[in-house]
């Protein structure tokens, strides 16, 4: 009988799987080894589970094995057991078998284990993979040492620590769970509904959206979960984590630009969701300007966005994926989308069309080696009657806590948010309801600080130096919109400089 494994346990273990590698790889390359080897182990343990379960009832080994391969098939010489055998060729005997299994089971697992180089002894030499497999080896991940949940709060704690060593790509990797929570819990998830994020990344908004659901009662299995992600490894992560959760019905797309080749596609239209989640990449100038504005799906419905940012690409892109009567979203933005001149038509377009429900202002460092301040945008293409034409802004700069060089939101900042994004009404020094036309004598700009004016505060020098130190760093919203303008009307300066020399 397998030993259960308590949360902390399967953490130390996970990460003494990374301490094996160190030294040896690049940190930013540690997923594409360790990931698959523990989805390895997982289908090898769980497939023993079953079988073993399934013989001691009816003590028949053929009855047995079709019982286990029920689940997902391992063919033969392809599980754990044979390649920890292996004397030599180790990384030969891993790829033989990953692609053995997601050949032997297409529809749920191709491509799920990646691309990885592990015929490359250069690197990973025999000694260092057995030393990995002998360490995995030292924990049974069977269904009953392991449930499903645990095992997946494990995964998403490896996906944080890969994203705390891998620096700079950290952001296209991992987004704050915290944030993505808050996200989920402004647009309500529910039992049936189809939720989509057009660059999925390791999955964390879909898995997020699904374990909301469970949490209000309703049933998991009845969601529809669809992802793109242009990066192969990134996709086969998320292929993973899914898995690794539970989750059974997903589609997740990969090695493909979202702008460029849409992956999802109804007829010859775009398909739509009920729900979109979405952290894009900012400010992208890697992109296609001139195809976007002959766009066969017609997403350009705003404009076409200047080559040096595709953040309205990706923002109509979302809100052409939304279902004409259910749809929402919520799009985690650069501060930038809500007042840039250069948008300001796109922007005004939108503010008309009244898509716009909320736009939340977020405090500083809530990115890897980032201090920028982000937004969330929330779209509805139903808005109530009682919020048409009228935008909610939130100034929730102040929401936020700090610890070991990371910014997070605590439950109670994401209660006060949720509430007042629910309650859709004027807070002083919190959040303001907008109308179209106080937004179009603003020349369409959303820059939160001109629809939120700051409270006075008391005199400061009888207050402890950490409070003043952390007002000073939470409230700076309005010095870095200023900041981002400025730079803004110096490149357009520059620009036109340079086009009339």
């Amino acid at each position: 009988m397998s030993e259960p494994i308590s949360q902390s346990e399967l953490e130390a273990y996970l990460l003494g799987g990374v301490t094996l590698l160190r030294g040896l790889i690049d940190a930013s390359d540690y997923k594409q080894y360790v990931f698959p080897l523990l989805f390895f182990k997982r289908l090898s343990d769980v497939w023993d589970g079953d079988y073993n379960s399934a013989l001691a009832d009816t003590d028949d080994d053929a009855y047995a094995r079709a019982t286990a391969d029920d689940r997902f098939v391992i063919p033969e010489g392809a599980h754990w057991t044979d390649v920890r055998s292996a004397a030599r060729d180790v990384g030969r005997g891993l790829l033989d078998a990953f692609r053995a299994i997601e050949t032997t089971n297409p529809e749920r697992l191709n491509g799920i284990f990646g691309n990885a180089a592990w015929t490359d002894k250069a690197q990973l030499p025999d000694e260092v993979l057995k030393n990995l497999i002998e360490h995995f080896s030292t924990r049974t991940l069977d269904l009953e040492s392991v449930p499903e949940d645990q095992l997946g709060n494990g995964y998403e704690f490896l996906i944080k620590e890969f994203a705390d060593d891998s620096g700079h790509t950290a952001q296209e990797f991992y987004t704050n769970r915290t944030l993505v929570h808050l996200m989920v819990q402004m647009l309500e998830p529910a039992a049936g509904e189809t939720i989509y994020d057009p660059t999925v990344g390791t999955g964390g908004m879909l898995i997020s959206a699904l374990a909301e659901v469970k949490r209000q009662g309703g049933d998991p299995r009845t969601l529809g979960l669809y992802g793109q992600e242009l990066v192969h490894i990134t996709a086969a992560i998320a292929r993973m984590n899914l898995v690794l959760h539970g989750v059974e019905d997903f589609h997740i797309a990969a090695g493909k630009s979202t702008l460029s080749d849409p992956a999802f596609i109804s007829g010859d239209q775009l398909a739509t969701f009920d729900v979109v989640l979405a952290n894009p990449p900012y400010s992208i100038s890697s992109w296609n300007q001139d195809a976007w504005a002959n766009d066969p799906y017609g997403r350009n419905t705003l404009g076409t966005p200047s080559q040096g940012r595709a953040d309205y690409a990706f923002f109509q892109h979302i809100l052409s994926s939304l279902d004409p009567k259910t749809g929402r979203c919520a799009i985690l933005f650069p501060h930038g989308v809500l007042f840039r001149n250069e948008e300001q038509a796109m922007r005004r377009a939108l503010v008309e069309a009244d898509l716009i429900e909320c736009v939340l202002g977020l405090g500083p460092n809530l990115f890897y080696n980032s201090p920028m301040e982000a937004c969330v945008v929330i779209c509805r293409t139903t808005k109530p009657k009682d919020r048409q034409n009228k935008i909610l802004l939130i100034n929730a700069v102040g929401e936020i806590t700090r610890e070991r060089a990371q910014s997070f939101l605590k439950p109670e900042h994401q209660q006060r948010i949720v509430a007042a994004y629910q309650e859709f009404a004027d807070e002083d020094g919190f959040c303001a309801v907008a109308t179209t036309e106080q937004i179009f004598e603003n020349d369409a700009s959303l820059s939160i600080p001109l629809y939120i004016k700051k409270t006075a505060t008391k005199d400061t020098d009888d207050r402890p130096l950490r409070e003043v130190w952390d007002e000073l760093q939470t409230n700076s919203d309005t010095f870095w919109v200023d900041m981002d303008k400025l730079v803004e009307s110096l490149e357009s300066i520059a620009s036109q400089a340079a086009a009339d020399g």
